[in-house]
């Protein structure tokens, strides 16, 4: 455990949270990926497969965790667990707002061209990203890195004008 804690350099055991949700995170999507190819397969084949796919998505994480080590500045190893757990609850949470709002204009696949219905849904869902990433940012302690990602994503969108 020593060796784990100096790795992700973590100080308090409270920040063993964050490591422990993104492992529980990484093993429940396994789970669906598992499900979506395995749906009439028995407990332990399921199982099986789930334990391939996590240790799969784990080693890519890592990957993609080293990659980004360099980019991204942050204090400690520890808080890139806790943006990656905003990026996708913030993901999460902007379909599944951005699905009633569409609804609430009377927008349906069945009344409107399905390409402009899912070019509608991505855009109020791109736009409610952006508000979300910010707010579930500051709810995890991450708010000076989110806002800074924010105004540079603005940027490269072309909205310089908001942020100014």
């Amino acid at each position: 455990m020593q060796r784990f804690k100096a790795y992700w350099q973590i100080q308090h055991n409270w920040q063993l949270l964050f490591p422990f949700l993104g492992l529980l995170g990484l093993i429940y999507c396994s789970y669906k990926i598992t499900i979506l190819f395995t749906k009439n397969f028995n407990l332990i084949l399921t199982s099986t497969i789930t334990v391939i796919v996590t240790y799969l998505l784990l080693v890519l994480v890592l990957y993609i965790f080293k990659k980004l080590e360099k980019k991204w500045i942050l204090n400690y190893k520890w808080e890139m667990i806790r943006v990656f757990i905003v990026f996708a609850v913030t993901g999460s949470s902007s379909v599944i707002i951005g699905k009633p709002i569409i609804q609430l204009m009377g927008i349906t696949k069945e009344n409107l061209n399905p390409i402009l219905y899912w070019i509608l849904f991505i855009s109020i869902g791109l736009i409610f990203y952006q508000i979300l990433l910010v707010s579930f940012g500051w709810l995890f302690g991450q708010f000076k890195f989110f806002w800074e990602f924010e105004k540079k994503m603005l940027r490269k969108m072309g909205l310089k004008k908001f942020i100014d």
